[in-house]
């Protein structure tokens, strides 16, 4: 309310052809867009290898996608923002969601939804170090936490679950929802992403929520071998298939462009995440920082 949020800061001066998009296409599902981008999988593979060998840091392809959104935010604070409302904000944090089996080997035992927060000057060390400590809390006999706790409370009592969702829906729409909430729920980060290739699914173009305020939605898919041409000779390359939809009202096509070549730029060459960006850019007045994780003894 009144151009503020828990989770963001209204955005003002927006193009106008940029501003009225929400008035034509109101919700999210109006406004997806669906991308596909092939990841040099070979290329990345000996990268993991390369720093697996020669110092014993290990990564996951998961960590290179997401240390390359974070360094592609950095950026490009434009594909960062979200509407609610009708209204432009600039989200106050660079924060991704993913769903996780709580037991990799045995997915009966069922998921867990995790969220990450970054600093926009994390190299792939601090990306992967914050995402381990989270995804390790959110596995093994860890008690049932808060978001899990209110679901399970709300379907004992029957209808009790659309009117407190209603509320929340309302609440949300005028920057009202406690921030407390907005930090449990999945559906308020920058960047939903899920590993199909886990459960061994290709990759999908999955749908971005109208609940909350995720502005883009990232699948990673089982490896694909496509035929190539490199140095005059055919042969067939592995890559991973990289699925996305964002919210075209968010920003100008070209700030998309600009984000997904920068993103490429890194997938393409991850050595360059291992250095702090030279300047992060913020929109005006939305400067945010994280602490940087603790290295374990």
């Amino acid at each position: 309310m009144f151009g503020r949020r828990p989770d963001g800061r209204r955005v003002k001066g927006i193009d106008p052809i940029v501003q009225i998009t929400p008035y034509i296409m109101p919700m999210r599902c109006d406004a997806q867009v669906f991308l596909k981008h092939n990841v040099d999988l070979e290329q990345m593979n000996r990268y993991i290898r390369t720093h697996a060998a020669d110092n014993g840091e290990r990564f996951s392809h998961m960590n290179v996608i997401v240390a390359a959104y974070v360094r592609a935010v950095s950026q490009n604070p434009e594909v960062n923002r979200f509407i609610m409302n009708k209204q432009y904000y600039s989200r106050n944090n660079c924060s991704v969601a993913l769903t996780i089996l709580k037991n990799p080997a045995d997915a009966d035992e069922g998921e867990s939804v995790v969220k990450f927060r970054f600093d926009l000057t994390d190299t792939i060390y601090d990306v992967r170090d914050r995402m381990e400590a989270a995804v390790n809390a959110g596995r093994g006999d860890q008690p049932a936490g808060f978001l899990d706790k209110l679901v399970a409370a709300l379907f004992k009592v029957p209808g009790l679950p659309t009117a407190v969702v209603g509320v929340v829906r309302l609440l949300d729409r005028y920057g009202l929802c406690p921030a407390a909430l907005i930090d449990e729920l999945p559906f308020h980060v920058g960047m939903y992403i899920t590993n199909t290739a886990s459960i061994g699914l290709h990759d999908v173009n999955h749908h971005i929520y109208n609940f909350g305020n995720v502005s883009m939605f990232f699948s990673m898919g089982l490896a694909e071998k496509i035929a190539v041409v490199e140095d005059g000779q055919a042969r067939m390359k592995r890559f991973l298939p990289l699925g996305a939809v964002v919210d075209e009202r968010v920003c100008s096509g070209a700030h998309y462009a600009r984000f997904f070549n920068d993103m490429r730029r890194c997938l393409e060459h991850p050595e360059m995440l291992e250095q702090p960006p030279r300047e992060v850019r913020f929109d005006p007045g939305c400067e945010y920082h994280v602490p940087k994780p603790e290295k374990e003894s």
